[in-house]
């Protein structure tokens, strides 16, 4: 057989990947979402381990021309992928965290300081500020999502706010950090792929974002102006500030940079001692309560991993390579260029669940772009990094979503209403295109 009809064997032998088809799945989830949504008349009700479940067989009927056990080699290795995997590890550790912490009372107990140190009608504001502080701090939004949403949610039963909304103001300031903080694996990655320091892409984004986070402080200060604390006295100051130890030393530790898995081992550790100390569970009781908090991150864990399974079939059917060339060979003008790295790393992330894997997926396309029709660096960064967070923010299988609503047992859809901060900043980064020169 001669050279070249080996290689025409090739090419027909070889599955033809269409990358439209590729997208189906997505378009797939959007539908059976917000049609059970209308359906059931409220969105936290959908069956979301269910809807992933019929996303993925759907995902595994667009792989054509490749053998069912290929697809199905291809779905698990998306959902056991080392990123992923990394992931659940944080979601069984908090879970136990998180539920050690509230049997042992660390939650209550924070809750009651901060009630009786701020006045009941900024609590929601004062709790998105404490969200974007820490975040910059940790730089990481998972990490402030575990820490601070058992709080939100706890003070959500005690003022008789909506669970959603308190838990959507410390997503939303969450991502404020993530895009912001010179240690957020973010920043790192759309500093590097365009070539310019981490300094001047945090002034071209707090430019950018911190509008929109003023604006969110003075909604939510207005939204929770009419609320009234109630704060129990039966505990003494002292044994508050015990109570309280967990979650200093674990904010203290992500502060200092303890590798988050670290953090929350410390964590489920100091709370035990506390507890057991204070007399108000034994060793049994502690670890039913980490037992317990394990098995309420299941469906989580679940749902996380069928979400990767899908997403990594997208990409193997060429959906992202799709959407890239679909998008770079419309673009004639810098406006045009800034709205063509916008949108390629937004639906790249829709595709990736991760907005650092989205940035690092696209970023030299990116810089391509930017080179070609004159987009500074810093400006291409911070696009980069801002529609990145803000798709990361909003999508409900994404890993910041579903930690939030599996610590506030609540559906990751129904918080998304609520997430005004990636919205506006969406909007204000939008704006500025807008507003930019052919």
């Amino acid at each position: 057989m001669t050279k070249t009809n080996a290689r025409h064997d090739n090419r027909r032998n070889k599955p033809r990947r269409r990358g439209w088809v590729a997208l189906l799945p997505l378009l797939l989830l959007a539908a059976l979402m917000g049609g059970l949504g209308m359906l059931f008349g409220d969105f936290s009700k959908i069956p979301m381990t269910l809807v992933f479940a019929l996303t993925g067989i759907g995902a595994l009927l667009t792989l054509r021309g490749y053998p069912l056990e290929e697809r199905v080699a291809t779905f698990s290795r998306g959902a056991g992928s080392a990123d992923l995997l990394l992931m659940v590890w944080i979601f069984v550790l908090a879970g136990a965290f998180a539920k050690s912490a509230q049997a042992m009372g660390a939650v209550g107990a924070t809750v009651e300081l901060t009630m009786s140190f701020l006045p009941g009608g900024f609590l929601l504001a004062g709790l998105f500020v404490a969200a974007c502080v820490v975040s910059l701090c940790v730089g990481t939004s998972v990490g402030t999502i575990v820490a601070l949403v058992p709080v939100a949610s706890e003070m959500a039963l005690r003022t008789g706010t909506a669970t959603p909304l308190m838990v959507a103001a410390v997503v939303g300031g969450s991502f404020f950090g993530d895009n912001l903080s010179f240690i957020s694996d973010t920043t790192v990655a759309a500093t590097k792929t365009q070539g310019c320091s981490m300094r001047d892409k945090f002034r071209t984004n707090f430019a950018l974002v911190l509008p929109a986070a003023l604006l969110c402080v003075a909604g939510y200060a207005v939204m929770g102006s009419g609320t009234q604390a109630v704060v129990p006295a039966e505990s003494s100051l002292a044994t508050l500030v015990i109570q309280v130890l967990p979650y200093v030393v674990v904010l203290g530790s992500a502060i200092a940079g303890l590798n988050v898995l670290a953090v929350l081992c410390v964590g489920c550790v100091l709370t035990g001692a506390v507890g057991i100390a204070l007399g108000i569970y034994g060793v049994e009781g502690w670890l039913t309560a980490m037992a317990e908090g394990v098995a309420g991150m299941g469906e989580l864990i679940l749902i996380s991993m069928m979400a990767g399974g899908l997403l990594a079939v997208v990409r193997r059917g060429g959906g992202v390579t799709y959407l890239v060339r679909a998008l770079t060979r419309r673009v004639h003008s810098r406006r045009g260029a800034e709205c063509c790295i916008s949108a390629l790393v937004a639906l790249t992330n829709c595709c990736t669940a991760n907005n650092t894997v989205a940035i690092l997926s696209v970023g030299a396309i990116a810089r391509d772009i930017s080179e070609r029709y004159g987009v500074g660096s810093r400006r291409a960064a911070s696009l980069l990094d801002i529609f990145s967070c803000v798709v990361q923010g909003l999508i409900p299988y994404g890993a910041q979503l579903l930690m939030a609503a599996g610590l506030a047992a609540i559906s990751s859809v129904s918080i998304i209403p609520y997430l005004y901060y990636p919205m506006l900043v969406a909007a204000m980064a939008a704006f500025s295109i807008a507003l930019r020169r052919q």
